[in-house]
């Protein structure tokens, strides 16, 4: 098992982030524009990453995603 793994993904919030974005009908570009408005700086290749749970969130980026999405921490990393 790859460190930072669980069940087999680098994060348990991609499919919440991608679910929020097609919803929004937000493009991963424009998702990453509205992150560094939050002061995380990130690039769409990052955001499809993160969708397909390749990439590890971190606790900023966590924090960016709710406030842009209006969503809870523990929502978006599926306990809510």
């Amino acid at each position: 098992m790859k460190k930072f793994q669980f069940e087999g993904k680098g994060n348990v919030s991609g499919d919440r982030v991608r679910e929020r974005c097609l919803r929004a009908r937000l493009s991963q570009s424009a998702l990453a524009a509205k992150i560094s408005t939050e002061g995380a700086i990130m690039e769409q290749d990052v955001i499809s990453r993160i969708e397909s749970g390749s990439r590890l969130v971190t606790d900023y980026e966590l924090l960016a995603l709710t406030r842009i999405f209006a969503v809870s921490a523990d929502w978006l990393i599926g306990s809510g």
